[in-house]
């Protein structure tokens, strides 16, 4: 019996071929990879899976992450946005303004406390990536769910503050009663 022909090989080789398959069918919901498969002829698994892992290597050389983690947060959404626009749907014109105003506020507070995070979390544009790719899949919903949880709490206090104090300047004194 040769080594390919052993159980546990064979059992291996079942589950990435199944893995595999189920990858492939996830991914033809996508024209963009079906499209990119038909002119390249490399199969959209491995395309996704080769881009995956190269984003994972240049994560590991750190000098490149930054960039890298700010392509991955700019390049796709600015395409996908711009189809966005075109398209007669709102739908995904929601998700890509609902994406890029949690991305700017991000990116905002990151441009204060960047030096002290990256002390603290040595891989932190590795989980900068995770995060920018959850907000940008439609299927989690990310960009809503962060605007929904954290955003639109936060900027719904600044704005009644900001209204309270613009109502308390801005109310005309009492007249004095002349009894």
């Amino acid at each position: 019996m040769s080594a390919a022909q052993h159980p546990m090989v064979v059992q291996a080789q079942n589950k990435v071929f199944y893995y595999h398959d189920q990858l492939d069918k996830e991914l033809t919901k996508y024209p963009v990879l079906t499209n990119f498969e038909q002119r390249t002829q490399i199969p959209k698994t491995y395309a996704v899976l080769g881009g995956g892992l190269l984003i994972i290597i240049l994560h590991m050389f750190n000098p490149l992450a930054a960039p890298v983690s700010n392509l991955v947060g700019w390049a796709l959404p600015a395409y996908l946005s711009f189809k966005a626009i075109e398209s007669p749907q709102t739908q995904d014109d929601v998700q890509w303004l609902t994406y890029w105003v949690v991305f700017g506020f991000f990116n905002f507070l990151e441009s204060f406390a960047l030096r002290v995070v990256l002390y603290y979390v040595p891989w932190y544009f590795a989980f900068k990536t995770v995060f920018i790719v959850w907000l940008q899949l439609p299927v989690f919903r990310g960009a809503l769910v962060t605007y929904q949880t954290v955003l639109k709490p936060v900027l719904a206090n600044i704005s009644n503050t900001t209204v309270a104090k613009h109502t308390e300047t801005s109310a005309p004194a009492a007249a004095p009663s002349s009894d």
